[in-house]
């Protein structure tokens, strides 16, 4: 079932500026996240652990006992960084879990402006599975932006076909470079060093706010995250 949706030590300080309200911007200078404790992160509808995967000392989510079958996100959201305009960078590797059912995809994605315990954000996320399927209507589908509460991925596809997904190259478990670029009410989505984006969103759907950085896969999935930057 499609749903769209550890620690951090923080390299360089975080200094932040949020502005009073919520439509206006905060920025945080470049900042680099290490994922080797759990320190400075929330843990919604998760477990964490610090491993070694394919080569990177990685953040791996692990669903809560009895939550494996479920259809909820695993997020891991950043304490202490506020951001409205900036670039966000992560290694992110994802899988559909062993067991998985057929219709899982191994979602895995960033998410930005987060506000309320992760229940107001905007994300881009990716569908690995779909990146190299023998379908061109599941290749159409490998990368989606959404927009909680009120835009999940089904009711923009069926608004809007076509315009909040699109195609890239991806690999089912492999490391994945992803790019967010967010100025104002847009932003873009950059995958494996790829000078274009492979998903342009003019219009984000939870307007021109600021809040916290997250990551995030789905209980079905096994998901990775390493690399972490932000600017």
């Amino acid at each position: 079932m499609d749903r769209g949706i550890c620690g951090f030590v923080i390299s360089l300080a975080l200094a932040l500026i949020a502005g009073g309200a919520s439509s206006q911007k905060a920025n945080v200078p470049a900042g680099t996240f290490r994922l080797d404790s759990l320190d400075g992160l929330e843990l919604v509808n998760a477990k964490a652990e610090v491993v070694n995967y394919r080569g990177h000392r990685a953040l791996h989510l692990i669903p809560l006992p009895g939550h494996e079958a479920g259809d909820e996100m695993m997020m891991a959201i950043l304490k202490d960084v506020d951001l409205g305009d900036g670039t966000i960078e992560a290694e992110v590797a994802g899988a559909p879990r062993a067991g998985a059912a057929p219709d899982q995809r191994g979602f895995i994605g960033i998410l930005f402006r987060v506000q309320e315990h992760g229940s107001r954000a905007d994300d881009f996320y990716l569908r690995p599975t779909n990146g190299r399927s023998d379908d061109q209507l599941r290749r159409n589908h490998s990368v989606q932006y959404e927009s909680a509460p009120d835009f999940p991925w089904h009711r923009l596809r069926k608004e809007n076909p076509g315009v909040y997904e699109s195609y890239a190259d991806l690999e089912a478990g492999a490391w994945t470079k992803m790019k967010i670029v967010v100025s104002g009410t847009r932003a873009r989505l950059y995958v494996n060093d790829a000078a274009q984006p492979c998903l342009i969103v003019n219009e984000l759907k939870n307007g021109e706010t600021h809040g916290q950085i997250g990551i995030w896969a789905h209980v079905s999935t096994e998901g990775y995250f390493s690399n972490l930057t932000v600017k």
